[in-house]
């Protein structure tokens, strides 16, 4: 038996960006910056792990957005004119910079975009191709999410949250061919009685965070560190925050080690203008291009950061991955003596913070299992499905309401940056169900309107709105979408309600949003 069961949970969603009217626009980059440096050097880890026989498994969410952007013609078009141009700019670097500190990362930026290429060209643009066959491998456990990413707990109608529910397992069953056994509520937002919709829908397991099982009734037995059951049967499992720390902590985390690349440095900006300048966006605005050239140093200013150099600091991490390991056996050791059973560690992060914002985060990830398997199995990694058939019995707990948010609750998407969304939202929510219940049999035109009506309002759901305009990044794009697509549903509804249906409008709207072609408005009556 081993001394502890590692769960290891990585959430990757981005919300639906996609403008057909713009051949540049801005916040597609993105989904490309994603790719290129998280969802690729994650999969190629875990494709070296099967190429060695390691024991790997990782559970992944693969939001239905993200999804949809990864198998869409025209964003695989563009992200490979995105990494095109970048390879341009990466093959002159190398020459720049051949003589000097940074000619070592100059090469390594080269050889990845290259790479990049060869791996749309291996899977025809569609790395989802490439997800399926590491889940065939046993490697990795797709789950999915909330259709849009909306937060579950601040909606009005348990037809809303249904809703998010069921486009999220139909849109998985399009791409996955399957259903999916667990899911991530997005922002981990629970409230009690959504674990009934999930049992509606064949899910299996979801999680929380932490205090959403401390706080639970009755008390947990064994903490955090074994799953427990709802009383519809779905189990749920939380976050350890031990383990968190060790990553997520901006004193002590692995991520601020000196060596590693440096985030907020960037050729985008040192660069000499005329140089970069065909590189940038075509408003000509200094932004991070990707390449950048400095290690986190230490606390000092930007201006006094040190060269980056990529071979020590992916030896750091390989060392990283083997003492979080280390660390997670003594936890363990620690948890047994106190549970009477081997715990289970639950380790949920943001995909995204692996590659994109922490460079060496993948090679981090593959030296987990690499060290684990080296361990004799002392900690062993277990998918959430897995883990639930090797230990099917367990505690029945209703959690308490929760978030992995700031502060452990709503105010993330609700406070005064945001509120105002909601009346609209909420009354979006109402004419949905009105609708949709009214004409239970729409056929042709009809049935394309409110089939948009639906699209349009679970994209205004999309949390990553409300989340933007509380931190501040980006929040005239945020306001944008959300009174788009709130203006576009309530303009759909006026046509169905009166019956006087617009068809080129109706065909321009679905131009614009063409999410989810499968849905079925229905999922609202």
């Amino acid at each position: 038996m081993p001394e502890g069961y590692l769960l290891l949970v990585l959430h990757a969603h981005l919300p639906f960006v996609r403008h057909p009217e713009d051949p540049h626009f801005l916040e597609e980059r993105w989904l490309f910056e994603a790719i290129t440096e998280t969802y690729i050097p994650l999969l190629t880890r875990l494709e070296h792990l099967v190429r060695d026989g390691v024991r790997t498994r990782l559970t992944m969410t693969w939001s239905p957005p993200l999804c949809e952007m990864l198998v869409d013609p025209l964003l695989q078009s563009r992200y490979r004119l995105h990494v095109a141009r970048l390879l341009e700019l990466a093959e002159q670097e190398v020459y720049a910079k051949a003589h000097g500190p940074f000619a070592e990362a100059a090469r390594m930026y080269r050889d990845h975009l290259r790479y990049c290429l060869t791996v749309m060209e291996r899977f025809h643009g569609n790395i989802l191709t490439w997800v399926c066959q590491l889940r065939d491998a046993g490697v990795l456990e797709p789950i999915t999410c909330g259709a849009t990413h909306g937060f579950l707990p601040l909606m009005l109608t348990s037809e809303a949250q249904r809703a998010q529910i069921a486009v999220a397992v139909a849109n998985y069953r399009k791409h996955f061919g399957a259903e999916p056994k667990g899911i991530w509520l997005p922002e981990c937002g629970y409230t009690p009685g959504v674990e009934h919709l999930l049992k509606q829908y064949g899910i299996r397991y979801f999680f929380v965070d932490t205090h959403g099982i401390y706080y639970g009734t009755p008390r947990p037995r064994y903490g955090v560190y074994a799953p427990v059951y709802t009383d519809s049967g779905v189990a749920a499992y939380a976050r350890d925050p031990e383990s968190s720390r060790s990553v997520w902590s901006a004193e002590s985390g692995y991520p601020g080690d000196a060596l590693y690349r440096e985030f907020y440095r960037d050729l985008g900006y040192d660069g000499h203008y005329d140089y970069v300048r065909n590189f940038l966006h075509p408003d000509g605005v200094r932004r991070n291009l990707g390449l950048k050239y400095h290690a986190v140093t230490g606390k000092v200013q930007l201006h006094e950061k040190a060269p980056y150099l990529p071979t020590p600091a992916f030896a750091r991490a390989m060392d990283h991955g083997g003492d979080f390991v280390r660390k997670r056996i003594e936890q363990s050791r620690h948890l047994s003596d106190l549970l009477g059973r081997a715990p289970l560690i639950v380790s949920p992060y943001d995909a995204e913070l692996f590659g994109h914002w922490w460079y060496e985060g993948p090679q981090f990830i593959e030296s987990i299992f690499r060290s684990a398997q080296a361990s004799g199995h002392a900690l062993l990694p277990v998918s959430g499905a897995e883990h639930l058939n090797e230990f099917p019995i367990n505690q029945v707990i209703t959690p308490s309401a929760s978030s992995w948010g700031d502060a452990g609750y709503n105010g993330v998407w609700l406070n005064p940056a945001n509120d105002w969304i909601y009346r609209h939202l909420h009354a979006a929510e109402e004419r949905m169900v009105q609708m949709a219940r009214r004409h239970p049999k729409a056929e042709g035109w009809q049935k394309r309107a409110l089939n948009q009506m639906a699209r349009e309002l679970l994209l205004a759901q999309s949390s990553d709105w409300a989340f933007i305009m509380t931190t501040g990044t980006t929040v005239p794009y945020a306001i944008r979408r959300t009174r788009d697509h709130v203006n576009r549903f309530t303009g759909l509804f006026d046509q169905v309600a009166s019956g006087h249906l617009h068809e080129d409008s109706i065909r321009e709207i679905e131009w614009r949003d063409s999410v989810f072609q499968e849905i079925d408005y229905r999922v609202y009556a």
